[in-house]
């Protein structure tokens, strides 16, 4: 939604997510997904794939994007977190001198889920309602 319809919203929580559609065959259990959603190294990328790429469709002419958290774990065996990572590093680089307000939580354990355990699972819980809360209501930090 980020990508699609940012003016739909006031803040997203991006959790655990498969943002690059261009290289995700490439890393971990990517490649087995390419029945479901395309082989980026064939014509798929140019007939559709590019078309929904989160990673690839950042407006960069946009002046304003509703507040993001991207949350990712370390250990994630599934969706590799170089997706956050990168795109969290593209938005800050592209987000320059804009209202762009991005923020960024990893996870050092846990799995695909985020979380290893009950606790974690709070916490990633408690993160994304404080994050959303603060961003309804104007009350996130900003950086100058």
């Amino acid at each position: 939604m980020l990508v699609q319809a940012p003016d739909l919203f006031q803040a997203i929580h991006i959790a655990v997510p498969l943002l690059d559609m261009k290289r995700y065959s490439k890393l971990l259990a990517g490649a087995s997904w390419m029945a479901e959603y395309g082989d980026p190294d064939t014509n798929d990328w140019e007939n559709f794939l590019h078309k929904y790429s989160p990673y690839h469709n950042i407006d960069v002419s946009r002046d304003k994007y509703p507040n993001v958290l991207v949350t990712t774990s370390t250990r994630d065996d599934r969706v590799h977190p170089a997706h956050a990572r990168k795109m969290v590093k593209k938005l800050w680089d592209e987000g320059q001198g804009k209202d762009w307000p991005v923020y960024y939580y990893e996870n050092i354990e846990g799995g695909h889920g985020g979380a290893s355990d009950s606790r974690q699972e709070a916490f990633m819980t408690s993160l994304s309602y404080d994050f959303m809360w603060r961003a309804l209501t104007n009350a996130l930090p900003r950086k100058e």
